[in-house]
C-alpha cells in the first residue's frame, strides 16, 4: 500500500484551491459555503490560513478537517446542540442554515500562541489583563493557566484581523445580546473542559481552542468546526514537563507547524507579504494533520484520491439543483 507521505507528495497539484458549484456562494478563509433555504453545504476546500492570510493549499487538508469536525460534532451533541445533518462529501457536509453569532468564543488553559495579540505575546509585554481577565504574574511561556478562560474576539471578514475584546465590551458593543453571549458561553467552556479530557485519554493536551456559534430554530447553536488541528492547539502529552522543564517548547501537533515555520525561517508574523509555502512543508503539515485526526478519533484515516472537482460535482450537485 502506498504510504501517506507518497500520496500526499502526489496530490500537491491536485487540491481544493476554490470552488465553484453554482448557486449562492459564501467563500469563508477556509470554508465554502453553499445556501440552500433553511440548509447549507459547507464544502471545506484545502486551504491553509494563518496571521489572517491564506497560504496556500495542504493535500487531503478538507477532507481530514471535514471529518475531524463530524468527529467532534456527533460526540458533543449532548453537550451542545449543532448544526450538522449529515455529511455528504468527504470535504462536505449538510448543516442547518444558523445566523453566526458576530463573535468568536476563544478557550484557552495555557498561556500560548504565536501572533502578536496572543495572549503569551501580550503577557510577555507585561499587560495582565487580558480579555477582561487578570493575569498573575510569575507564569511561564507555555504553562498552565490557574484556571481555563474564556476570551472573545470580532469575527473578522476575509484579510481582517480579529480583534481581543473582554465579555463587558462584546456586550456593550450590541453585537451580541446577553441571553445568546451567555449561551454560548457556557457551551464554550463545557465543550473545551469535555475536549480537554478527552485530548488527555489520547496523550495529547488541548491547549486553546476556538468555537463559534449560530442562531438556529429558536437557540444557541455550535456551528463551523470543533476541535480540529485549524482550530485548536494541541501538544503532546508524554514529553510536555521534560521540555518545560528544559526552557523549550512544547512539541505541536496542529497548524503551529506551520506559524512557526513562517516565524522561524522567515521571521513572519502577519504583516506584509507571506512567505510561500514549499513543497516540503506542505506534505510535513498533511502528515501532522492525518496524525492528528487519528490519534484524536483513534480511527485510520482513509484518504479519498479522487479528482476533487469532479467528486464534488457527482456528490453535491443533486443538492444544488
Amino acid at each position: 500500500m502506498t504510504d501517506l507521505r507518497t500520496i500526499a507528495s502526489n496530490l500537491l497539484d491536485k487540491t481544493v484551491k476554490e470552488t465553484d458549484l453554482g448557486g449562492q456562494k459564501h467563500a469563508g478563509k477556509v470554508r465554502d459555503s453553499y445556501l440552500l433555504g433553511d440548509q447549507r453545504l459547507i464544502v471545506v476546500s484545502d486551504r491553509i490560513s494563518a496571521f489572517d492570510h491564506i497560504l496556500g493549499t495542504i493535500p487531503l487538508k478538507g477532507q481530514l478537517l471535514n471529518q475531524a469536525a463530524a468527529y467532534w460534532l456527533e460526540k458533543t451533541q449532548d453537550i451542545a446542540p449543532n448544526h450538522l445533518i449529515k455529511v455528504v462529501d468527504p470535504a462536505a457536509m449538510l448543516v442547518k442554515n444558523c445566523i453566526p453569532l458576530k463573535a468568536e468564543f476563544v478557550m484557552r488553559g495555557y498561556l500560548a500562541g504565536t501572533t502578536e495579540t496572543s495572549i503569551l505575546r501580550s503577557y510577555e509585554k507585561g499587560l495582565r489583563n487580558f480579555c477582561g481577565h487578570r493575569l498573575p504574574d510569575g507564569l511561564s511561556a507555555h504553562g498552565k493557566l490557574p484556571k481555563n478562560i474564556m476570551t472573545p474576539t470580532t469575527k473578522g471578514d476575509m484579510g481582517k484581523h480579529d480583534v481581543n475584546m473582554s465579555k463587558e465590551e462584546i456586550l456593550a458593543s450590541g453585537v451580541v445580546s446577553k441571553q445568546h453571549f451567555e449561551a454560548a458561553e457556557e457551551m464554550a467552556y463545557n465543550l473545551f473542559a469535555f475536549g480537554q479530557k478527552h485530548a488527555a485519554e489520547k496523550g495529547l493536551i488541548l491547549v486553546d481552542t476556538k468555537y463559534e456559534f449560530g442562531v438556529c430554530e429558536g437557540q444557541v447553536m455550535l456551528i463551523d468546526e470543533i476541535h480540529t488541528p485549524d482550530s485548536s492547539r494541541y501538544w503532546y502529552q508524554d514529553d510536555y514537563a521534560t521540555r518545560m522543564a528544559a526552557g523549550k517548547r512544547p512539541r505541536s501537533l496542529d497548524k503551529e507547524y506551520v506559524r512557526r515555520w513562517m516565524v522561524d525561517n522567515h521571521g513572519f508574523r502577519g504583516d506584509g507579504t507571506p512567505p510561500l509555502l514549499d513543497a516540503e512543508v506542505r506534505v510535513e503539515a498533511a502528515l501532522r494533520y492525518i496524525e492528528n485526526y487519528e490519534t484524536v478519533t483513534g480511527s485510520t484515516f482513509t484518504p479519498n484520491t479522487e479528482d476533487p472537482a469532479a467528486r464534488l460535482k457527482k456528490n453535491l450537485e443533486g443538492y444544488l439543483k
